[in-house]
């Protein structure tokens, strides 16, 4: 008897990133909407933190862990706030912990660290951590990135390439090479489509931002195949934020599109192409 190949799997994850309702009503949608879990971070305060974990359970929602909490500007100091972080959110058992690991202003031997103790942690707990490509930390441009992905052959990254987009002010048509080793190190993504002068379009449905959206396509097209071809699963995460990522009006503060809706048609528009 033949067995039926195991088909990798693409479960999508909203952000808390903006979200204004409570954590109920917020899970609720959430699940309504078709998602497979949340990413966020989480309270240190254990009550609030059980009670927010017991609400995803209650919904039927996984977790991906969120750090950014890079607020040290000492390698020393933030080391040590990265490793309480990281155990506290291992502790909830996420699938996943997505990090925005370091600075940009730090040396390699200062950020070196970071990730040694990323990766030991997670070899411990058997849970992925992930990298994420971020402006003013230590993967926020391809050059950079690229001296990382040379030395640490086991590093694995959240692609967020909206913020290379508006680092290095193109979509990347000049750094092929390096855009493929990341994508090559891929294991989640965050959703978002940037462009030349920003990390977030107003609204990807606009037709001028067409060449943009097709650009990230492409790249996110890219890493399914890979992880199609290895049989590995993949995490998405629709991450178009609030302001002032997302553009208001002058004056009044009202948001040029609706943030919910966006990362709704994006997770639809990737599930309808991917998931096939």
């Amino acid at each position: 008897m033949e067995l039926t190949p195991i088909k990798m799997t693409i479960k999508f994850f909203a952000p808390l990133w903006g979200n204004t309702l409570s954590f109920e009503l917020f899970c609720a949608n959430v699940k309504e909407a078709g998602y497979d879990g949340v990413e966020m971070d989480l309270p240190l305060e254990k009550k609030q933190r059980d009670n927010l974990l017991a609400i995803l359970k209650g919904h039927e929602l996984e977790l991906i862990g969120q750090y950014f909490q890079s607020f040290e500007t000492k390698p020393k100091a933030l080391l040590d706030a990265y490793e309480r972080y990281l155990n506290h959110l291992l502790a909830a058992e996420p699938v996943l912990i997505n990090c925005q690991t370091g600075k940009d202003y730090f040396d390699f031997e200062d950020n070196l660290p970071l990730f040694q103790l990323a990766d030991r942690l997670s070899k411990e707990s058997g849970i992925p951590i992930t990298h994420e490509t971020h402006r003013g930390k230590c993967l926020y441009s391809a050059p950079v990135a690229k001296k990382y992905f040379e030395n640490l052959p086991d590093l694995r990254i959240c692609l967020d390439i909206s913020h290379w987009c508006n680092v290095h002010e193109s979509l990347l048509e000049d750094q092929k090479e390096v855009v493929d080793l990341a994508i090559s190190r891929t294991d989640h993504i965050h959703s978002r489509v940037g462009h030349a002068e920003g990390p977030q379009v107003n609204d990807p449905r606009a037709p001028e931002w067409e060449e943009a959206l097709s650009a990230h396509l492409n790249w996110w097209d890219k890493v399914v195949q890979l992880h199609k071809a290895n049989n590995r699963d993949l995490t998405i995460n629709t991450e178009f934020g609030p302001f002032p990522y997302m553009p208001t009006l002058p004056f009044s503060e009202i948001p040029l599109a609706n943030q919910w809706d966006i990362n709704v048609y994006m997770m639809n528009l990737l599930k309808d192409r991917y998931n096939k």
